[in-house]
């Protein structure tokens, strides 16, 4: 996601910058996510969701790395009474606990495991409705750019006529107090 954003950048600023498009003829907006994000109801809903998932894992995760250390300490303990085939066996069932923790915390955590996939399933349908807001918001400013600030976007100036928040979450209809 980092990455995209990145990369999203780079093409909007090669365009103004090649010479075709004119950045004083442009109008740009901004608006944040995570300020967004925030004040729809479902969103923190979801964000408990996913955090009671993820901590379940995370608990599995640490009594798979306790298990692992109790087995090492005894292994490190005892490794002088043990004859080699029974060395051999102790470093076998440690480093099969090692590797079920680690494919463990792939499927969980991995870049393709369940937490992402549950927070793409449950965080997409809310991120449309954001992104058709900011586009119908966009279309009826007349602007030719709206960029996220949150996130990895480092803005040093924006005049606040430009923030686009209020009426993106009056699209979603959702009001908030000033």
């Amino acid at each position: 996601m980092k990455k995209l954003k990145k990369h999203i950048w780079l093409i909007v600023f090669t365009l103004i910058l090649s010479g075709n498009v004119y950045a004083q003829d442009q109008k740009i907006g901004y608006y944040e996510s995570d300020f967004v994000l925030s004040k729809i109801p479902e969103y923190s809903g979801i964000e408990q969701r996913l955090k009671v998932l993820s901590d379940g894992w995370k608990n599995e995760i640490q009594e798979l790395r306790l298990e692992i250390e109790n087995l090492e300490e005894d292994y490190a303990a005892k490794e002088i009474l043990y004859t080699e085939e029974i060395k051999k066996e102790k470093i076998q069932e440690i480093n099969t606990k090692k590797k079920q923790l680690d494919n463990f915390t792939a499927q969980k955590f991995g870049p393709d495991g369940e937490y992402f996939q549950k927070q793409k399933e449950l965080l997409e349908p809310i991120q449309r409705q954001v992104f058709a807001a900011v586009r119908n918001v966009a279309q009826r400013n007349g602007l030719d750019f709206v960029f996220d600030r949150s996130g990895d976007i480092y803005m040093v100036y924006a005049r606040g006529e430009w923030n686009l928040n209020e009426q993106v979450l009056l699209e979603l209809g959702i009001e908030i107090e000033q």
